[in-house]
């Protein structure tokens, strides 16, 4: 099991490739952001609905992240995936930190 932060539930290597993308994010011109914005809100949505399940709600019960903007969306990811390993400790940390990566490599 990866070392985790002190206080925080979120692996080292998702609070790194986390880090990567929010500074990535602050880099683009803000019509590049709002391009991409629609792949960074699904991967937000999916980590909610994932955390929603977690907690005994079904996928018609887990409220929809709302569209905060491009200056807070990182935030939201931020929070989701501290939520996510806190409702689901043995979620695989490689698999969520290649999805960032991913989300990473395409902005």
């Amino acid at each position: 099991m990866t070392p985790q932060r002190v206080g925080s539930p979120t692996p080292h290597e998702v609070s790194d490739e986390l880090r990567r993308v929010v500074e990535r994010w602050h880099q683009l011109p803000l019509d590049h952001a709002l391009s991409r914005m629609p792949s960074v809100r699904a991967l937000v949505q999916s980590l909610a609905d994932r955390v929603a399940a977690a907690r005994g709600a079904s996928g018609s019960d887990a409220p929809p992240v709302p569209d905060l903007g491009p200056a807070v969306v990182m935030d939201q990811l931020a929070v989701m995936l501290f939520d996510l390993f806190r409702a689901e400790p043995d979620a695989d940390p490689r698999v969520v930190a290649e999805g960032l990566a991913g989300i990473r490599r395409a902005l």
